[in-house]
């Protein structure tokens, strides 16, 4: 591995290839005016990475040796952020440049920075040099440095071989660094599903056995990272990956269990199918609802307690209530469920009940549910799990798009078979009750 001493490999626009016209102008103009202030200014981190890949950047990422206040000074729109790590985000209406000053490696002993007893970066705001920045980055495919006004590409860490060869390699010792964020954890599997890439054996070794240490981590930002990692548009092979490093147990305690306890299988391939088609939906520039994969993700837990409880004799919409209560419950104590998604996801479970009822009037204020679409996908992918509802999802298919003259005959149809039911019910069981007559007398 390099030094802090090594110099950087100088890799001029003739090698690298980035195109010029596929990077941020804002973010060229803001790096000129730094320059021109005096300061060193480049792109840093997933823009070049995904630039070096042909794949177009969603966010571009500035690293300066410029003061956050000295940022705001230059730019009018600047506002500075954060305690543990402060930033500079730079306004443009409603979107922002995010600029970041070089870090440098730290301990208690400085005035910015604090890392607990486990080795976990507290406080984060020890300001230092390019070359130094360089080691507080956590992988070598993020840590590349990218001059978009002279083309000049920085490699400390032997970032641009790591692309070349598919590895996602961990910048110094990973269970330190691991210690000092867990999240890199998290990260790692997150580009490897992204990216296609292997993690590199150094890195992927201590990985499991640390996976543990993502129950440190507040649940608020533990779901912004099941966010990020299950609506990425590779959530199907980041979920795989979650599970090969065992760390599906310490984010989703109550999903990992679901897959084990159900021997049929219909929970696992439900999750994944609802990941494969949130990841196509994506893929097609269409909107994802986090309120809709919790719903996935807990259903098994909540469907089995729903029935105990109304073996019980609790009313269904009581017993569902209270089964939806307790998994999100234990749920957020490993990952936040802000209100506005759980809500949604209470939502989606309760309108399961309703799609047994079939008269005109009911069905046809179901269908004019706000909630309906979600409720109505989230039961077609039960079917196809292989859950038993495979005739409610193909006459709730027929019912929505039907004209109001052929939504009455489905109704009135559904009726007749529901009677017709109950009458052969009705006398299969008083046939069943009746005492047989006894046999004729031998006299």
């Amino acid at each position: 591995m390099l030094s802090h001493e090594d110099a950087a490999a100088h890799v001029p626009s003739a090698v690298h290839h980035i195109p010029p016209d596929k990077v941020c102008g804002r973010a060229k103009d803001v790096i000129r005016r730094l320059q021109k202030a005096g300061y060193e200014a480049y792109l840093v981190g997933g823009c070049v990475r995904d630039l070096l890949l042909g794949i177009t950047p969603k966010d571009f990422d500035i690293a300066t040796s410029a003061r956050p206040e000295e940022i705001r000074r230059l730019f009018n729109s600047c506002r500075l952020i954060g305690r543990r790590f402060r930033l500079a985000h730079i306004y443009y209406g409603r979107d922002y440049l995010e600029v970041a000053t070089f870090r440098a490696p730290h301990d208690d002993s400085d005035a910015g920075g604090k890392v607990n007893d486990e080795g976990r970066i507290t406080h984060d705001n020890v300001y230092g040099t390019l070359d130094e920045d360089v080691w507080r980055r956590d992988f070598t495919i993020n840590a590349l440095f990218y001059n978009p006004i002279s083309g000049e590409l920085l490699d400390f860490v032997g970032g641009l071989e790591d692309l070349r060869h598919g590895q996602i390699r961990l910048i110094g010792d990973p269970e330190m660094r691991f210690r000092e964020d867990p999240v890199r954890l998290l990260r790692a599997i997150r580009f490897a599903a992204k990216l296609g890439f292997a993690i590199e054996e150094d890195t992927r070794e201590p990985m499991t056995s640390l996976a543990i240490l993502l129950e440190g981590v507040s649940s608020a930002r533990l779901f912004d990272e099941i966010i990020k990692l299950l609506h990425s548009g590779d959530g199907l092979n980041t979920f795989r990956l979650l599970r090969e490093y065992d760390m599906l147990q310490h984010l989703l305690p109550l999903t990992a269990e679901s897959i084990e306890e159900d021997s049929s299988g219909n929970f696992e391939r439900m999750v994944e199918l609802s990941l494969g088609n949130t990841d196509q939906r994506l893929r097609e520039g269409k909107s994802v609802m986090p309120g809709f994969l919790y719903a996935v993700l807990l259903w098994h837990k909540v469907n089995l307690a729903a029935l105990a409880l109304q073996t019980e004799g609790a009313p269904e919409l009581q017993a569902l209530n209270e089964a939806a209560t307790d998994a999100l419950r234990d749920q957020v104590d490993f990952t936040a469920v802000p209100r506005r998604f759980s809500n949604i996801t209470r939502e989606i479970w309760a309108l399961q009940a309703r799609f047994r009822y079939r008269d005109l009037r009911r069905a046809s204020a179901l269908v004019g549910n706000v909630r309906f679409r979600a409720a109505y996908d989230f039961l077609c992918l039960r079917a196809e799990a292989g859950e038993p509802v495979k005739e409610d999802a193909e006459w709730w298919t027929t019912f929505q798009f039907a004209t109001q003259e052929e939504r009455e005959v489905l109704c009135r149809d559904s009726a007749d078979k529901k009677g017709g039911l109950r009458r052969r019910k009705k006398r299969k069981k008083s046939t069943g009750s009746s005492k047989a007559a006894p046999p004729p007398s031998a006299e």
